[in-house]
Parts: structure tokens; sequence; C-alpha cells
């Protein structure tokens, strides 16, 4: 549990501090905490910025998938359902909202037509370029203690240890 006042830098000192002693790798639980506790506070960033959006975690997955992972900028429901981790019937009432709001369409498949497709509207688009533009101003506000020079490198290393995932998961 988190106490009132501890800092993020002494959390993540306190935690790298605990995993050595349990016997973890000291420059791995660096890293990894690191990682781990920029994605905690920028979470909770995100959250708190969605919300003031009217916008779910779950709603920002579905956008998110259509603008930067969906073939095309189109997915179908049964797709989003497995990126989100949700059962279908959740992924539909989620939709349903959405495109009340203006925020996605639906259509039916030309080539296959009990298919849905779904994809992002204009004010879907926009909700995702307005998202994005705010999270850059705090994401940049997180890196102001990189030296500029430096964050190209950080970027090579973190790519690196993605690739790495991928290999691990095979």
């Amino acid at each position: 549990m988190d106490r009132p006042g501890k800092s993020e830098r002494s959390r993540y000192e306190a935690e790298v501090a605990a995993y050595v002693e349990a016997g973890g790798n000291e420059q791995v639980q660096r890293v990894v905490t690191a990682v781990h506790g920029l994605h905690r506070r920028l979470s909770q960033w995100y959250t708190q910025n969605l919300s003031e959006l009217d916008l779910s975690p779950g709603e920002w997955a579905v956008i998110r998938h259509l603008a930067a992972e969906a073939d095309d900028h189109i997915s179908t429901p049964s797709q989003l359902a497995d990126t989100a981790a949700v059962a279908p019937s959740s992924m539909t009432h989620r939709l349903d909202r959405m495109a009340e709001r203006g925020l996605i369409e639906r259509e039916p498949d030309p080539d296959n037509r009990t298919r849905i497709l779904v994809q992002l509207t204009r004010d879907g688009w926009e909700m995702f370029r307005q998202v994005i533009r705010e999270s850059d101003m705090v994401e940049s506000d997180v890196l102001s203690h990189v030296p500029v020079g430096q964050r190209d490198k950080l970027a090579q290393l973190l790519e690196l240890a993605i690739a790495g995932l991928d290999d691990d998961l095979e």
C-alpha cells in the first residue's frame, strides 16, 4: 500500500532494494522497476485525462486500436473484444455507447454480410488527436529530466527490450 507523501523516487528505491534482497538482479530490477513506475504514473494521468474527456479506458482502447493497430483502421467487434480482453457482449455495449456518441460507425462487411466492421468517425479521429496532443504534453514533462541528446538512445534501448519480448513469447 502506498503511504501518503512517499515520493516516486523513494518508492522506486524501496522496491528495488526489496527485489534485490529477495534475490533479484539489481541491474534488471532498476530498469524494470523504473519502467513500471513510469507506466503506473502515466496510467494514473491517462485515466484522469480520459475521465475529463468523458472517455473510459475501455473506449480509449477501442479508439487507440482502430487508429494505430487495426488493418486499414477497421476492425470487427470480436477482434476488439480480444484486444481488450473482454467478453464480446461487453464490447457490444461499449460499441453501442461509442456509436451513440458518434465516435465509431459500424457497417456490414461487404464481403461477408454476417460480419460487422467498425471504424472511427471524424469525431472519433478528433478524439484520438485530442488525447494524443494532451498526453504528449505530460509525456514531454516526464522526459524533461532526460537530456534531449539522450532521449533517442533511451528509446533505442527500450525498443531493444521490446523486440526481445516477441522472441521470449514464441
